[in-house]
């Protein structure tokens, strides 16, 4: 718990919803946020007599959340958004590779600081990326994105991914974009040993993250998977997303992606996967079985007509599930919380229709579900005493909500929520729409400056 001489926050007079385990919420109550923690939550009034309070908020017409978790991202690809529009997924991959291999160091620390400002402006107060393009002689690329989301002020996890199956053996990227078994291998531990911590109130942490079952080695995954194991820290990938990869895992290897996984040790409780859209009965089974998380990524999977995943059946199963935004080549918004809607309503087109997810369910995905994806369900994703202060303060009174009853039917349901506030770690990032630590309007400038370096580079091959 924070110490009682901690400079104090006071939230009050607005509808919470805890997202606890048992969902409490009240219509109207208050929270204290002393230093880096949540020191209280409930109905009515704030307690009287607090010491060391430095502000008050007065949230009439607000709703309090748990801060956004973003579970799967590439933040590289927000420059080259709106390209291959019409594309399923291994098209999209043949027609972006070529771009994506030209990448460097600036472009990425301009990509990652749109990315996560767009999503920390939408409510969002932990992001991940998974990045996995590193072409030889681009730069330190890891520390560039690490850097971005220290001064954006988001609560981060780097998954450093890797290939090493290039055009040569088979694979889709060109072989200057792709890294050796063991310089994979080497690069991932030394990013895990210079920035992953391990803390309870940690800011960057550093997952192990092959990219995908087409773009690796069996070797790669298997000995990925001992070396997070050996590091302590969680593992990523994507898997299951298209019928492509399913049939390609059984030419390849004999098997479908979930068992391919298993045997090379790609399930537990310390593994999560992006999209699973093509997961039978079995498949479920072993996730839940296993504890293996999923990071649904509804936008995504429409865009590159991927299919819909089967959420209610991995929950009812009991398999971990958060929200992913994916990267914004595919999910050009590249905003986590209309991805409340979205997966609740695409859901509804699948075998469940209307009981598929309702309003809370889905802003479970997005906060509790995203921290347990991440392995920081002790930390963050629910409003509770002795977790960390990542809060949002949604306005609800504006035209486009102020009608609905219900606030956290109005978040899901309704259009994006302006943010009126929103902390991170006790720390406010964003004030009526807008963030505190960084210029929007400049990042937007750098951002389209460094999409046209890229096109015009990729242009002269």
């Amino acid at each position: 718990m924070a110490p009682s001489a901690a400079q104090r926050v006071v939230i009050e007079n607005c509808a919470i919803a805890t997202v606890d385990a048992d969902d409490t919420e009240y219509a109207s109550g208050y929270l204290v946020l002393a230093g880096n923690r949540i020191e209280a939550v409930g109905p009515g009034e704030a307690p009287g007599r607090l010491e060391n309070v430095v502000r008050r908020i007065d949230g009439r017409g607000h709703l309090a959340t748990p801060g956004l978790v973003n579970t799967h991202h590439h933040f590289y690809q927000w420059i080259t958004r709106g390209l291959a529009t019409d594309h399923n997924l291994f098209d999209w991959l043949v027609a972006l590779y070529p771009v994506w291999a030209r990448i460097d160091e600036r472009m990425t620390y301009a990509a990652a600081q749109g990315s996560l400002a767009m999503m920390a402006r939408g409510g969002v107060t932990t992001a991940m990326d998974h990045h996995y393009v590193y072409p030889r002689g681009s730069g330190d690329l890891s520390g560039s994105i690490i850097r971005a989301a220290a001064e954006t002020g988001v609560r981060f996890t780097l998954a450093r991914g890797s290939m090493d199956r290039g055009a040569k053996d088979g694979g889709l990227p060109p072989d200057f974009a792709v890294e050796t078994l063991q310089d994979a291998l080497r690069a991932t531990e030394e990013t895990v040993e210079r920035y992953h911590d391990a803390s309870f109130d940690a800011m960057t942490q550093v997952a192990v993250a092959p990219c995908s079952p087409f773009s690796v080695s069996t070797e790669l995954l298997r000995e990925a998977a001992e070396l997070a194991r050996r590091l302590g820290v969680r593992l990523h990938t994507h898997g299951s997303e298209t019928v492509e990869e399913e049939k390609f895992c059984h030419e390849l290897f004999g098997m479908g992606p979930t068992d391919y996984f298993e045997s090379t040790g790609w399930l537990g409780e310390d593994v999560w996967m992006a999209h699973c859209v093509h997961m039978n009965d079995s498949d479920i089974r072993a996730f839940a079985r296993t504890g293996t998380g999923v990071a649904h990524c509804p936008s995504s999977n429409a865009r590159l007509a991927a299919g819909i995943a089967r959420v209610p059946d991995m929950l009812r199963a009991g398999v971990p599930v958060g929200l992913g935004v994916d990267g914004t080549a595919s999910n050009e918004s590249g905003e986590l919380h209309t991805e409340l809607r979205n997966a609740l309503l695409i859901n509804r087109l699948g075998a469940h229709r209307e009981a598929a997810l309702n309003a809370r369910q889905a802003l479970r995905l997005g906060t509790y579900g995203g921290a347990q994806v991440l392995g920081r369900a002790a930390q963050i994703g629910s409003l509770e005493p002795g977790k960390l202060a990542d809060v949002v303060l949604w306005k609800m009174d504006t035209l486009a909500h102020a009608s609905i009853t219900d606030p956290v039917t109005a978040l899901v349901f309704g259009a994006p929520a302006p943010v009126t506030a929103s902390f991170v770690n006790g720390r406010q990032i964003v004030a009526d729409g807008r963030l505190l630590t960084a210029d929007e309007d400049a990042i937007a400038v750098s951002t389209r400056e460094e999409a046209r370096r890229l096109a015009r580079i990729a242009a002269q091959d």
